[in-house]
């Protein structure tokens, strides 16, 4: 790889880890998305660097910072993540190009329409939604990763219309994410897929990744919870926009 490759991608990788820190979610939606557009390396690689990068945002983020999460719904997030993933590969195999198109498009439209719903009216529910709500988002957000590689937005969706503080929220979401994490990492490398590139990559950003979250837990944005929540609600609808626009792409090729 280019010097000035690495140095963007490293770039990428600080902007999407200071995010992640302070909201719960968008290291790998930053960074792979840069790293497509600007064509740095390929989508596997970028996604087994993001998978083991994010263990490192976790562990250093979450630290102290788990006792007053609320287990029960993170637990119920969790276990219906791996039968979302497998049904979304059995789907993506089973579904035709242009039919897998047509339900990604469908995804994105409803991801936009949620996110202008919640920018025009960011409150947050007066009561906890049930495990039951917790079990199919989860089970929603794995769907979406085996369909699409879009694991993030029915989580964050749910989590962030609770009426938990914006610190919980973000905390349970690295959880999650930390578990998806080390159960993708320790899967492809079972299948020796763990290049000598990817170690290499991963060792070159884990300090970018370690100084990144402690500046971004020691120096959170100054916003107001409604803000975060507006902030948050936009990168959402920007990965709507792109779930549509790549598919209808895909669909007139």
């Amino acid at each position: 790889m280019a010097i000035e490759n690495l140095f963007l991608l490293l770039a990428v990788i600080m902007v999407g880890t200071y995010f992640q820190t302070v909201t719960g979610f968008g290291l790998g939606i930053i960074a792979i998305g840069a790293a497509t557009a600007f064509e740095l390396t390929t989508v596997a690689i970028m996604a087994a660097v993001v998978s083991l990068v994010t263990l490192a945002n976790c562990a250093f983020a979450l630290p102290g910072a788990t006792r007053k999460l609320d287990w029960k719904a993170v637990r119920a997030v969790v276990i219906g993540v791996l039968p979302g993933v497998v049904v979304g590969v059995m789907l993506l195999e089973f579904l035709s190009y242009s039919a897998a198109s047509a339900l990604q498009c469908l995804v994105g439209i409803m991801i936009v329409y949620s996110g202008v719903n919640f920018m025009l009216r960011p409150a947050q529910q007066s009561e906890r939604s049930g495990d039951t709500s917790f079990f199919v988002s989860g089970f929603g957000s794995g769907l979406t990763g085996g369909l699409f590689g879009m694991a993030g937005p029915p989580l964050v969706y749910q989590f962030y219309r609770q009426p938990f503080d914006i610190g919980i929220i973000r905390n349970m979401l690295l959880v999650v994410f930390a578990c998806t994490s080390a159960s993708r990492s320790m899967f492809i490398g079972v299948q020796g897929q763990l290049s000598q590139e990817i170690l290499i990559l991963t060792a070159v950003a884990l300090p970018v990744v370690t100084i990144t979250t402690f500046l971004g837990r020691r120096f959170p944005p100054p916003f107001s919870a409604t803000t975060m929540r507006r902030a948050v609600f936009s990168l959402l609808m920007v990965i709507g926009v792109y779930l549509i626009v790549t598919a209808i792409m895909g669909m007139v090729a």
